[in-house]
């Protein structure tokens, strides 16, 4: 699991994102937050680098949390299984505490040198939401469940900015639409490894991927950039 965070980083985070709606995820933004709390610049430094960013990736992260953990008291029997997603999605946006932090953040992650972190905070909100759903695959469907989820939920996140529907409803609605375009590609994809005419591409796809496994668990599990084990 991933280490909770700094109580003094939490409090910097709080501090940050009134200014955020004005400064955006900024230096600015981050030295107010400095000027509300009583650490000096060093000590904040010393817990946030890069400032504003290491908030506003920190912020994200809180969201996966909340999710993962609304999701334990969610009753989920009797729904199918891409119910029990759209579900996890609508917790993961119920749990944005600030809407604007988030439209400032898409902008932050948008940028070209900042693009990376904002794609590995996608795939990891997709691996929050299936590992709080129990999903066990070890194979490369582990790979695939979360790229595709990924996209799903950035889309989602764009969508639900400019929603202003009552309840988020036209979300919902959105939601369900792109599970269903997921449903259909992978309807496609079996309907393809049952078409005899590709049987020679479909085998000499499953040599290729029958070795790829999900990740372990590193030794060092304070090592940057590792994968841990969520549960």
């Amino acid at each position: 699991m991933q280490t909770p965070p700094d109580p003094m980083t939490l409090t910097l985070l709080d501090a940050i994102l009134p200014e955020v709606a004005f400064d955006g995820w900024s230096p600015a933004a981050f030295k107010a937050a400095i000027a509300k709390t009583d650490m000096t610049e060093a000590q904040a430094r010393s817990l946030c680098p890069r400032g504003a960013i290491d908030l506003a990736i920190l912020y994200h992260q809180q969201g996966d949390a909340k999710m993962a953990e609304a999701l334990m008291h969610e009753n989920l029997e009797g729904l199918r299984y891409r119910e029990r997603v759209a579900r996890a999605i609508r917790l993961r946006l119920d749990a944005i505490s600030d809407r604007e932090a988030v439209r400032r953040g898409s902008a932050l992650f948008a940028l070209p040198h900042m693009a990376p972190e904002g794609a590995k905070l996608m795939w990891g909100t997709a691996d929050a939401i299936w590992a709080a759903l129990g999903d066990d695959s070890d194979d490369v469907n582990w790979y695939t469940k979360r790229a595709t989820l990924a996209g799903v939920y950035g889309s989602v996140v764009l969508y639900w900015l400019g929603d202003d529907s009552v309840g988020h409803q036209a979300t919902d609605a959105f939601i369900n639409r792109r599970i269903d375009n997921v449903m259909q590609i992978e309807k496609v994809k079996a309907a393809a490894r049952n078409n005899p005419l590709l049987k020679p591409f479909n085998a000499m796809f499953g040599a290729v991927t029958s070795h790829i496994r999900r990740p372990q668990p590193a030794a060092r599990s304070d090592l940057p950039g590792v994968w841990r084990d969520p549960s």
